[in-house]
């Protein structure tokens, strides 16, 4: 038998180390190290490739490199406008969100668009996957499938191949046979992701790789996988809503800040074309707690709802504090503001803000939207439901300006809305609706619920 040594594999940084540590010595992240069991033959097997030419920058041509469509003007969107041939991407969401549901839907559409297109499924037969492309109503003659492993395999496939585009479904099932350790481990999935990633590079096939994510809601394996492909998307929802959004955390040629939002209907995913009116539509009128946010993702401007509700504590414990899509600390930072600077006493007060529609806010520019919220709802009165609210709250109860102020406004006004608070220094007099800049939150307040009294 081949002489086995240990060694353990850092998930964080892939440093490796012949003993178990606590803490890992190169990026200092606390139990990161897996224990990985390694062949005498991997240990001395070495691939080598051809030395590549140095080359000027200026001499290189991306004139032969056009992105392509992924048939999802959604995805295209987040990508960057497309995908680059050659380019390894990575998609990431909890199960039963639709990862493989919008995969398939896009290598139908690039098999009837681009050129032919390899789907490899590790988790299914072939037979289940027929089942589900006539549910989505896919039947490209340019789309061919297999139920394989082996990253070896795959990787051969598409060097003999060459097809446009190359879905792999999913990379914790894949495996290298010169690596004894189980399908998903550290040492699995970092060589499998290299496997894939030469042939891509290789043979100017793009790959996309749908990867599992752990209960923490991070991508399942080293972050090796993450450092080694081309863009990392990840595709959120609630299971009992039918919105799911895309995010891009990390992308080589496009923004980051880019979002993609479908609908999952009984025929598939479908882009929503207009994301605000649908986020609208259920509104409750004249109820307190309730406002409309004008949020910007990316280039993108989205109508939100936040709700609040404030409620006695009962029972004689702490009171609650609870959100749903916006950030915590954020959060009780806005209720210490209203507790400060303008006296609402909510120490005894349980206090719930939800966004509605599973959309969830990054940007402190929502920071006045919960306050409004949460105060409307504590004196029980209700917002104009034709008025909006915009703003980031400073620890002194000052209102900061944000980016975008155009867009926003652009699409209140094109959903119906009359009026908006603004921060007073994006007040510009050319706005194409109503607007009230406010340097406070006491303003703010005052416009939206009036006097506490």
């Amino acid at each position: 038998m081949a002489k086995t040594t240990i060694r353990y594999i850092c998930q964080n940084c892939g440093a490796e180390s012949l003993r178990w540590m606590g803490k890992c010595a190169n990026c200092g992240e606390w139990n990161t190290l897996v224990e990985e069991t390694v062949t005498k033959q991997e240990q001395h097997k070495r691939t080598w490739v051809k030395r590549s030419t140095p080359l000027r920058l200026a001499e290189i041509s991306t004139e032969d490199q056009p992105r392509f469509s992924t048939g999802s003007g959604e995805l295209d969107r987040v990508i960057g406008g497309g995908l680059v041939p050659g380019c390894l991407g990575l998609i990431g969401g909890d199960p039963g969100i639709g990862k493989s549901t919008l995969l398939l839907q896009v290598a139908g559409k690039v098999a009837e668009e681009s050129g032919p297109v390899l789907y490899a499924t590790g988790e299914e037969s072939l037979a289940q996957l027929k089942m589900r492309a006539q549910r989505l109503g896919i039947n490209s003659q340019e789309l061919t499938v297999v139920s394989e492993s082996s990253a070896d395999q795959i990787a051969d496939l598409i060097r003999e191949k060459k097809p446009k585009l190359v879905i792999v479904d999913s990379i914790q099932t894949m495996f290298v046979d010169e690596v004894p350790s189980p399908p998903g481990s550290v040492g699995q999935v970092r060589e499998s992701t290299g496997r894939f990633l030469q042939a891509a590079k290789g043979t100017g096939t793009a790959v996309l790789l749908v990867g599992h994510v752990t209960k923490g809601g991070s991508l399942a394996g080293p972050k090796v996988l993450e450092h080694a492909v081309d863009f990392v998307l990840y595709f959120e929802g609630e299971t009992h809503t039918s919105f799911r959004i895309i995010r891009s955390v990390k992308n080589r040629f496009g923004s980051t800040h880019e979002v993609g939002i479908f609908e999952m209907t009984e025929t598939g995913l479908q882009e929503v074309a207009n994301p605000s009116q649908m986020l609208l539509a259920q509104r409750p009128t004249n109820s307190s707690g309730s406002v409309v946010v004008p949020c910007l993702e990316g280039t993108r401007p989205l109508l939100v709802e936040v709700q609040a509700l404030v409620a006695p504590a009962h029972f004689g414990g702490p009171p609650r504090r609870q959100t749903t899509g916006v950030d915590y600390q954020r959060f009780s930072i806005i209720l210490a503001v209203l507790e400060k600077r303008c006296g609402y006493a909510l120490q005894n007060q349980d206090v719930f803000v939800n966004v509605a529609g599973g959309i969830r806010l990054e940007e402190p520019a929502v920071d006045l939207g919960i306050a409004v919220a949460v105060a409307s709802s504590e004196v029980n009165r209700s917002v104009d439901p034709y008025c909006a609210v915009i703003g980031e709250i400073g620890l002194s109860g000052e209102i900061r300006a944000v980016r975008g102020i155009g867009q926003r406004l652009q699409e209140l006004a094109r959903l119906g809305f009359e009026k908006c608070i603004i921060p007073k220094p994006n007040v510009t007099g050319s706005e194409p609706l109503q607007v009230v800049g406010v340097s406070t939150i006491q303003e703010a307040l005052a416009q939206t619920i009036g006097s506490r009294r």
